[in-house]
């Protein structure tokens, strides 16, 4: 009958514990003749600790060990309560007293671990729990070295919390929550090998676990061997085919290996599965960024800025795809966005400045690419857009001085001395602007590319030729 009416158990259950409360009541009064027994006094302790009521807990503890005071349980009680209200030493106490009657409830340690943690006495938490663990075995022995596993990471001896877990599953391989945590442990410890060689074990045991594939696809990943990472993974999907982090984790392998197309189709899958996240739809902005597919990247982008409008990168990213399409007006207009959340930083502020550059305004262009500089002075990319810039506005003798500050500052990247060439040469200096380029063919021939790029119509220099022809005759281009 009470099958079919369970609420009826709850309701006789309710009325039980209200009667236990009231006779323990009238017996603190002395209205009452009733005698409790050593179970009533642990349902009312339970009682008053769910209502929040922590004194009349612990006066309820206190009475039942009056009329039972060789009881562990009502002892391990009190020690809990008096733990919760911060009386560690006197719980510390307790439990002693507790042990000697009965030293086999396993609450006895966690309490104890717990009183020596509050007192800062790591070292007597460890062994008490190495002791336990050696007393305990099946599910108690599980939660013991969880616990001691807790300790160690409060004292941040990491590799001691992944051998604990470690333990755990050698000894439970299905053990859910051991799996979740070895799982970052092992990326946090960079044991990678040695999870590899624990979850291979596992699944020969336990095939259709996928949490030990997915866990072993980390630890491949972890060492950069992304195709048995993928392959794992997909042992996972196969298993759980709405696994969303092992979709995610795929997409983030794939992207290593430049598979952006077999990325983007993983990445599809976790915004289907799982609640949109900014960071997948910028991964997926990415893949078709590199595949050239601008639009597609910019939709993708747009929609990571919809659920994150003050990650200003996401702007900055969109810009640049409508750099690479040569649509410099949009690409400002999207700077301008990010600007407004983080003006200083100084990619933004060289993608402006070449913005401005390429559109032929240049005074705008070196306001924003002098901000770069002097935001990363050590940056050779924004000196060198720089010095482009005021050597295509005509600036050169400006441009010569920022050659020596860039030199200076970047410890004397040839770079420069070929742009300091090409100034003294548009100035007619030619003597100083051969010096340069000499100086510069010494340091590094290959950049020559560069100095012909800023002024094509350099070749029609003798000298220029002479000495391309001079150094390709010493085999040095």
């Amino acid at each position: 009958m009470s099958e079919d009416f369970p609420y009826q158990d709850d309701d006789h259950s309710r009325e039980e514990l209200a009667s236990l409360v009231q006779q323990y009541h009238n017996l603190r009064h002395g209205s009452g003749a009733a005698f409790l027994e050593e179970e009533a006094y642990e349902r009312i302790i339970d009682y008053f600790d769910d209502t929040d009521d922590l004194p009349a807990a612990l006066e309820a503890a206190e009475t039942g060990l009056e009329y039972f005071p060789y009881s562990s349980h009502l002892l391990i009680k009190k020690a809990d309560l008096l733990l919760a209200t911060r009386r560690y030493q006197e719980a510390l106490d307790i439990l002693e007293q507790a042990e000697l009657f009965d030293s086999s409830d396993i609450n006895l340690y966690i309490l104890k671990t717990d009183a020596y943690l509050a007192l800062d006495m790591q070292p007597q938490a460890v062994a008490l729990l190495e002791e336990a663990i050696r007393i305990f075995d099946g599910d108690e022995k599980v939660d013991l070295l969880f616990e001691l596993a807790d300790v160690y990471d409060d004292y941040e001896d990491f590799d001691k919390v992944f051998d604990c877990l470690k333990l755990i599953l050698e000894q439970e391989p299905n053990n859910e929550e051991a799996l979740y945590k070895i799982c970052f442990w092992t990326d946090f410890t960079g044991r990678n090998e040695e999870s590899i060689r624990l979850h291979m074990a596992i699944i020969d045991a336990f095939p259709y676990n996928e949490l030990a594939w997915f866990n072993l696809a980390c630890a491949y990943q972890g060492i950069k061997l992304y195709e048995k990472a993928i392959d794992a993974y997909q042992f996972a999907i196969t298993i759980d085919e709405k696994f969303d982090y092992a979709y995610r984790n795929m997409g983030d392998a794939y992207i290593r290996l430049r598979k952006y197309k077999e990325a983007i189709e993983v990445l599809k899958r976790v915004t289907e599965l799982a609640r949109p996240e900014d960071v997948i739809f910028e991964a997926i902005g990415h893949c078709f960024e590199r595949l050239g597919n601008f639009a597609q990247a910019r939709f993708h982008y747009r929609k990571a800025s919809h659920l994150s409008p003050d990650d200003s990168k996401l702007y900055y990213k969109i810009a640049c795809t409508y750099v690479n399409e040569g649509q410099y007006h949009q690409a400002i207009k999207q700077l301008e966005t990010a600007m407004r959340v983080h003006r200083q930083v100084p990619e933004y502020n060289l993608a402006m400045g070449e913005c401005y550059f390429q559109l032929g305004q240049y005074k705008e262009a070196v306001h924003y690419l002098s901000i770069a500089v002097r935001a990363r002075p050590r940056n050779s990319s924004s000196w060198e857009a720089l010095i482009s810039c005021l050597f295509k506005a005509g600036y050169f003798e400006e441009a010569i001085q920022q050659c020596h500050a860039a030199l200076q500052a970047t410890e004397n990247k040839p770079i420069f001395l070929f742009l300091m060439s090409a100034c003294h040469f548009a100035l007619g200096e030619t003597k100083e602007a051969v010096l340069q380029l000499e100086k510069g063919m010494e340091e590094s021939p290959k950049l020559l590319k560069k100095f012909v790029e800023l002024n094509p119509a350099i070749l029609q220099s003798h000298q220029v030729v002479d000495l391309i022809a001079r150094y390709k005759k010493g085999k040095k281009l």
